[in-house]
């Protein structure tokens, strides 16, 4: 029913690249030129210019791209509208997730409401909470989920799951801390998360509590996944606050070994987020299918 044409002025408009709207909507680039041009016939304007190697959109592009934008999500609702006649859901929900949930939370999640949603085509970015913020802003995705509340007023922040941090290392490195206390935190190296991490951001405001700033720890060195800290942390003589989420393999085989904090402990919630005063239809199913599904396991 939608125009294939628009959808590609919308996907270049969004990567500012002809090569990369290609890939994503898997033809040629010189097939990704045709359609652009044959718009910009159509409309009678240019729709974008070149300043030396890279595109931007014109005047009349940054109009077109902004109501295809409201297109796309009045489309996206007339399919739901029309699938619900039949009684299925159909159509396709981008999600983003920040690190800790999108590698560890939501693909089981994912694969059972696929089972009972076959026709809704799932898409998940994968950013940290920042990023997946900036995301649903710019109506990349329809829905996010993440591990931090950044605060951001124009985002409706939905609780939905616990979530405990505690610190870990490498059995050696543990075994040689002893007791360990919060105070004592300052003269451990410790490894972090990148600027713009939810769990970061967690660990900065729990610390806050005790008095100690981000700025009196000793960090080597900030990472970008859970995986790469746990990684460093098997051979190297620090240790790291990581969700519970993400450990279980580690912690069961002893390939990492908690340490202990006495009267201290990190919890937090992980959150829906949604643009306020937005509420698209397959994302309102989806998150009413999470919450069900959390609820049985649970019980």
């Amino acid at each position: 029913m939608l125009d294939f044409r628009l959808k590609v002025f919308y996907t270049v408009a969004k990567e500012l690249s002809f090569t990369k709207a290609a890939q994503a909507l898997f033809i040629s680039q010189p097939a990704v030129t045709k359609h652009i041009h044959e718009l910009e016939r159509q409309v009678g304007i240019a729709l974008f210019e070149r300043i030396g190697n890279k595109i931007q959109l014109t005047v009349a592009g940054k109009i077109l791209y902004h109501h295809a934008i409201e297109i796309f999500e009045q489309y996206r609702s007339l399919t739901f509208d029309i699938q619900q006649l039949k009684e299925e859901h159909a159509g396709e929900l981008n999600l983003g997730a920040s690190s800790t949930i999108a590698h560890y939370v939501l693909p089981r999640y994912m694969a059972k409401f696929y089972t009972g949603h076959p026709n809704v085509q799932l898409t998940l970015l994968n950013g940290n909470t920042s990023q997946v913020e900036n995301a649903l802003i710019n109506k990349d995705i329809q829905l996010g989920v993440v591990e931090g509340n950044l605060k951001n007023p124009s985002i409706k922040y939905s609780p939905f799951m616990q979530d405990e941090i505690i610190l870990v290392a490498n059995p050696k490195f543990a075994t040689g801390l002893g007791k360990c206390t919060v105070k004592k935190l300052t003269g451990i190296p410790l490894l972090l998360r990148e600027q713009g991490s939810g769990t970061l951001q967690v660990i900065t405001e729990a610390l806050m509590q005790y008095k100690i700033k981000r700025s009196e720890l000793k960090v080597p060195i900030q990472l970008g996944s859970t995986e790469s800290i746990k990684s460093y942390l098997y051979q190297a003589p620090v240790a790291a606050f990581l969700s519970k989420q993400t450990l279980q393999t580690e912690l069961d085989f002893g390939l990492l070994k908690q340490i202990e904090l006495p009267n201290f402990k990190i919890e937090r919630k992980f959150y829906f987020i949604q643009l306020q005063g937005h509420q698209d239809k397959l994302a309102q199913t989806f998150i009413k299918f999470m919450k069900q599904s959390l609820a049985a396991d649970e019980s």
